[in-house]
């Protein structure tokens, strides 16, 4: 993430090999074991999301229920990697917020990286960046002063067990964040930064 060249063997198996970076203590999966465009969205094209499940909508919550106590009533906002069925996009939307989509398969409209925003979220998205730091770091830079960057993400720490951690089981899962990872970027933009449950960092600028 930080393009340090400082890396070491985090775990392997007789598929993989993980490394983690010794500057931004990233985990992540080398390029050469990245799935193609086409066998990533076929995995994608496999999610059922949806706006009436109640349990679902429970999930994004841990998102929502602080970025709404954050942005004021007009305040408008992106779902970065909203997916083939957007949900949390409704739910703001439902309140009364406006919000834009983008997502590399089902919702190409890059004329948003042209635009500001008050709030953008990326829920289940950054753990498939290629190159995280670059992506992360123009969301930022879209956020209007004051905005907030909402990540969620099911988040690495020491008690986990990383060879029967079922986060990396998915293909698609190429890195990986701890809290040190994500404190690296809060000092790179200058912004404050606050961890909720259920994976939930905040960026506030």
């Amino acid at each position: 993430m930080c393009a340090t060249k400082s890396t070491q063997l985090y775990y392997s198996n007789e598929n993989l090999s993980y490394l983690q970076c010794s500057n931004c203590e990233l985990v992540f999966l080398p390029k050469r074991f990245h799935l193609n465009n086409i066998d990533e969205k076929s995995r994608y094209d496999l999610h059922q999301n949806d706006a009436a499940d109640i349990g679902y909508r429970q999930f994004l919550s841990a998102v929502f229920t602080p970025v709404e106590q954050h942005i004021s009533l007009n305040a408008k906002g992106l779902d970065f990697g909203c997916g083939p069925g957007p949900v949390l996009s409704l739910m703001f939307e439902e309140k009364g917020f406006s919000v834009d989509l983008f997502d590399k398969f089902y919702a190409d409209n890059a004329h948003v990286f042209n635009n500001q925003y008050d709030f953008i979220t990326a829920t289940e998205v950054v753990e498939h960046l290629d190159e995280p730091e670059k992506e992360l770091s123009r969301l930022y830079n879209m956020l209007n002063s004051g905005g907030v960057l909402a990540i969620m993400t099911s988040m690495l720490t020491k008690e986990i067990d990383f060879s029967t951690w079922y986060y990396k089981s998915d293909p698609t899962h190429i890195c990986f964040f701890s809290q040190a990872s994500m404190y690296y970027l809060a000092k790179k933009w200058g912004a404050d930064v606050k961890f909720f449950d259920q994976g939930v960092t905040l960026f506030y600028k």
